[in-house]
């Protein structure tokens, strides 16, 4: 039997050098967007050689970052079950998972959001995860919008702009909500706000 012990050690050590190095660019381009790949380097503790073998040039390390985000959203429906969770809770919990991101992962969101109207730039299979997400809503009752397209993009305007709202603003601190959680207060915001907007009771979404 042909040893491949080694081979898979070397892409393990090679993987994990790519993780070190994205995770380094996103903390250090969301302070300096125009941080080199040398600067990255250091931060992630490897040597410029190591960087550069990964990615010949500072596009390129930028591309892995948008495409790690993009499977960031994808694993978000996934950890919501956008597909078999109770719509209204998929969709809260959802929220909650891409306010998460808009911490963890500044940079890449704001780099890939639409210069206009701030909305983040979804793939299309991950734009197709929420629209079925919204479709679902809509089947339970929970909003009387049918149009799956006018939710998503509905909900992503709303996302940015409950996402920019300063941490003092009224509606995060409203009676019922935490006021050591802004995270939770933004997410319940948006969620009733959506909901109400797409014809919801209440403006609230109720798990079916």
């Amino acid at each position: 039997m042909r040893d491949t012990g080694p081979p898979r050690r070397v892409r393990a050590d090679a993987e994990r050098s790519t993780a070190r190095i994205l995770e380094a660019a996103e903390a250090v381009l969301a302070v300096d967007s125009t941080a080199s790949l040398e600067r990255i380097a250091d931060a992630a503790g490897l040597t410029r050689v190591t960087i550069h073998r990964r990615f010949s040039s500072r596009k390129a390390l930028i591309d892995a970052l948008s495409a790690r985000l993009n499977e960031q959203y994808l694993l978000a429906l996934k950890q919501a079950r956008a597909e078999t969770a109770p719509p209204a809770v998929a969709l809260h919990r959802l929220t909650e998972i891409i306010f998460e991101l808009k911490i963890s992962h500044r940079f890449t969101m704001d780099l890939n959001s639409d210069s206009l109207t701030g909305r983040p730039l979804l793939s299309r299979e991950a734009a197709d995860g929420l629209d079925a997400l919204f479709a679902r809503l809509y089947a339970a009752g929970a909003i009387t919008s049918a149009d799956p397209a006018w939710g998503r993009q509905l909900y992503l305007t709303l996302l940015c702009e409950v996402g920019g709202l300063p941490e003092d603003a009224p509606g995060l601190n409203s009676a019922g909500n935490d006021p050591s959680d802004k995270a939770g207060a933004r997410t319940d915001l948006l969620v009733t706000t959506v909901i109400g907007a797409l014809g919801g009771r209440n403006g609230r979404a109720t798990a079916q």
